[in-house]
């Protein structure tokens, strides 16, 4: 772990960021050399003012750099720095790779990433969707890469462990500050799946601007990013933008045109974005990135609809349910359907894991898991 002191050392100096440090490491070789280096030196690199020179030359590394080298060593935290064969290619390629990343889990497994991000407020039609596009990217031996945020993340992270595949989750704070806490027990799967990194040392909290930072590690390490729900002011828009500039694909899945929460996906579908229907329209442009590992599916994978094959009044009634909830009595309007039998169909639906209820009474369909499959 000692190796580790001058990356974290020449990272912790204030005025320092992923650009300055790259630039650098590039002139002086590395990090231990930069922090021996003069302070003439240090001013004949572009963007180091005297000030900042001074600062390079006196820095000190603080107790916090020993303390999270013990916590990473007791923990079995990997550090990875960009000399690292395990840091992501890709991101490798950007403008301003963060210099070290932890990492709880593995990052061997798969060079072909795909960020699905989205919504923190998403609605159940944008939870189905993401869930579903990540199960089948995972099950194609894609790595679903997401910040775990709540709504979208946390589906895109979920569906892709469900579909058998690895996950990739990228935070916005340290290691040890797990956020949203909710999503704790989701932290330990995903790393036993496949890997929770952060670019920020293992107390860092949540701050509002370690966000875009933490989007750009999510954009740059994949081939290109899947916007699933995002308003016209969201964060996810950004993660956008950073794919677009990083030369990466965007995708966008288009939804209720009256929802607010699928303005922002629509606006970049007129942008250019390539419009996702299903994980084919991702996977026959990333296909020739794609390296199936032992038992890895290289054909889309069946569509189940919960255990069972469906009856025909299961099967009218499914047709009758879109992927937006409706509630139970204008579906009994809808389908001319007595409210005692409807009930029954509609829990036989759910036992299937055709549909899905939200409070309230409101049902809503799995529109990638629909089959309309008669016993």
């Amino acid at each position: 772990m000692e190796q580790f002191v001058p990356w974290l050392t020449l990272k912790s100096v204030s005025g320092v960021g992923s650009l300055l440090f790259n630039r650098l490491t590039t002139h002086f070789g590395s990090p231990g050399q930069v922090l021996e280096a003069s302070r003439e030196a240090l001013v004949s690199v572009e963007g180091i003012t005297p000030r900042l020179a001074r600062e390079i030359a006196r820095h000190r590394t603080p107790d916090w750099v020993f303390d999270d080298l013990e916590r990473c060593r007791n923990k079995g935290i990997q550090i990875i720095t960009q000399q690292d064969p395990k840091y992501p290619a890709l991101l490798l390629e950007t403008a301003d790779p963060p210099p070290v990343l932890y990492c709880y889990g593995d990052m061997d497994g798969t060079d072909c990433h795909i960020a699905v991000v989205g919504s923190r407020k998403a609605t159940a039609y944008g939870q189905t969707t993401a869930k579903s596009l990540s199960h089948d990217l995972a099950a194609r031996g894609i790595s679903v890469v997401s910040g775990m945020a709540r709504g979208i993340d946390t589906a895109a992270h979920v569906g892709a462990l469900e579909g058998g595949g690895r996950t990739i989750a990228v935070l916005g704070s340290g290691l040890e500050r797990v956020y949203p806490p909710e999503n704790l027990k989701l932290f330990e799967r995903i790393a036993r799946n496949g890997a929770v990194i952060s670019e920020f040392e293992l107390d860092a909290e949540p701050l509002a601007h370690h966000f875009p930072q933490r989007n750009r590690v999510i954009s740059g390490m994949a081939l290109g990013t899947v916007v699933v729900e995002a308003a016209k002011r969201s964060g996810s828009l950004i993660t956008a933008r950073l794919a677009a500039e990083q030369g990466r694909e965007v995708y966008a899945v288009p939804g209720n045109i009256h929802a607010p929460t699928t303005q922002g996906t629509h606006d970049l579908i007129r942008q250019g974005a390539k419009l996702v229907a299903n994980a084919d329209d991702i996977i026959e442009e990333v296909a020739p990135h794609i390296a199936p590992g032992p038992g890895k599916e290289t054909q889309p994978p069946a569509r189940q609809a919960g255990a069972f094959s469906l009856t025909e009044d299961e099967v009218r009634l499914l047709d009758n349910i879109g992927p937006y909830p409706i509630h139970i009595d204008d579906l009994a309007r809808r389908c001319h359907q007595e409210m005692s039998r409807l009930t029954a169909l509609l829990m036989q639906l759910e036992l299937k894991g055709a549909v899905a209820r939200e409070p309230g009474n409101f049902f809503y369909a799995k529109p990638l898991e629909k089959l309309n499959r008669v016993k």
